[in-house]
């Protein structure tokens, strides 16, 4: 049984205000059912598009149980960002974990864990940062991140999550400084199905910088 979709800490009664406009997006509903859009790099996984209810999305099998993700869009090194939605269930005490990232295989990302109700910061496989979120299952929730260039030597990584259909909060919620120059890579979609169930991924996108 999955928990409520809400948020535990910080930022409550506070929103974004307009949304940004994508400089790509990805909704598949021109993608034919079990093709992968022109472009994408599967990088592991039987990844395929499917439909349910007339909405299609890209998603990934239950079995077998690893880490899979898939790279779209253009790569940058620095003000920019990207993000989606994902659904998955939990199953007893097991459940998907899923995220999105930016700079390449060994960049940034943010991923929900709802075993551990949180949201996680990571540079390649290294966690550096979480906020505490407590994820519904079997309904869709928003995961945003974006890198930007502070100053001369220094980057900030931030990233938020919120579930569909809700406002988005207007402050980060996981933000990780960075000292070291950003490798240039892709953005990407990540899935964990530790559940052994489905992961759904829809409405990929590469955003302007918010600042």
């Amino acid at each position: 049984m999955g928990w409520v979709g809400l948020l535990v800490a910080g930022a409550a009664g506070a929103w974004a205000a307009e949304p940004l406009t994508p400089t790509f997006s990805q909704d598949f509903s021109q993608i034919a059912v079990g093709k992968i859009p022109d472009g994408f790099l599967v990088l592991d996984g039987q990844f395929e598009v499917k439909e349910a209810d007339g909405n299609r999305f890209l998603e990934l099998p239950g079995a077998p149980l690893d880490s899979y993700g898939v790279m779209f869009g253009s790569g940058a090194r620095e003000d920019w960002g990207a993000q989606a939605r994902f659904r998955g269930t939990g199953q007893g005490r097991r459940y998907p974990v899923f995220g999105v990232s930016v700079n390449g295989v060994a960049g940034y990302r943010v991923q929900v864990s709802p075993a551990k109700r949180a949201i996680e910061l990571l540079k390649g496989d290294e966690v550096k940062t979480t906020f505490a979120f407590v994820w519904a299952s079997d309904s869709w929730t928003q995961v945003r991140i974006q890198v930007r260039k502070v100053s001369e030597g220094s980057w900030k990584v931030e990233g938020k999550a919120w579930k569909d259909g809700t406002p988005e909060p207007a402050d980060w919620m996981v933000v990780w400084n960075e000292t070291e120059t950003p490798i240039a890579g892709r953005a990407a979609i990540w899935g964990k199905p530790f559940s052994g169930t489905a992961i759904a991924f829809d409405d990929l996108k590469i955003l302007p910088l918010e600042k």
